[in-house]
């Protein structure tokens, strides 16, 4: 990557006011556990949480946006206090840009995480669209960052310390540790 590159990813981190992610693939690994009742389990990555509650208390919106459903994406945004769970949506574009009228927010102050072929609809409206590592290679090719960990192994950790970097708040959260501030 070029310094033109990481100067302008900079740049969109530094301006960033909606972080859109998707759930399978990217706040999971993408396996799906069905207990003997039928009930869906998944994973979530702790340490992707508390990047997600740092992010929050610098007045970042977060969303979820998520063609999946089956209850555990919902309970995971509720402990998180995400208000904005779109799940069970088969049009990501379109649930997109009603989220950005809704929140006043503009594409280019929009960032999105996604794995997947069908995360490649909302590229138009999106100023940066990321990838985790193992996402699927047309996505990794398509999309303005590549991310080193994998969905639901620390990849939305690692793309909210770039952005806490980008902001100059990352150096006082190593120094001081983080409290909830939101108790």
């Amino acid at each position: 990557m070029t310094w033109l590159h990481r100067w302008r990813h900079r740049r969109q981190l530094q301006r960033m006011q909606l972080l859109v992610l998707d759930v399978d693939g990217v706040l999971t690994d993408g396996g799906l556990w069905f207990a003997a009742n039928g009930q869906l389990t998944k994973r979530f990555d702790v340490r992707d949480g508390l990047g997600i509650r740092l992010l929050q208390q610098t007045g970042l919106q977060i969303a979820l946006l998520s063609g999946g459903q089956g209850g555990a994406t919902e309970v995971r945004a509720r402990q998180l206090g995400i208000k904005h769970c779109l799940v069970g949506v088969k049009d990501k574009l379109k649930a997109l840009a009603g989220l950005q009228r809704e929140l006043k927010i503009a594409p280019a102050d929009t960032v999105f995480i996604g794995d997947d072929l069908n995360d490649l609809a909302v590229r138009p409206l999106v100023g940066l669209l990321v990838a985790p590592a193992d996402a699927c290679a047309p996505m990794r090719h398509r999309a303005d960052m590549v991310l080193r960990g994998c969905g639901g192994h620390g990849a939305v950790r690692e793309l909210a310390e770039k952005t806490l970097m980008a902001r100059d708040e990352w150096s006082e959260l190593q120094f001081r540790g983080w409290r909830d501030r939101n108790e």
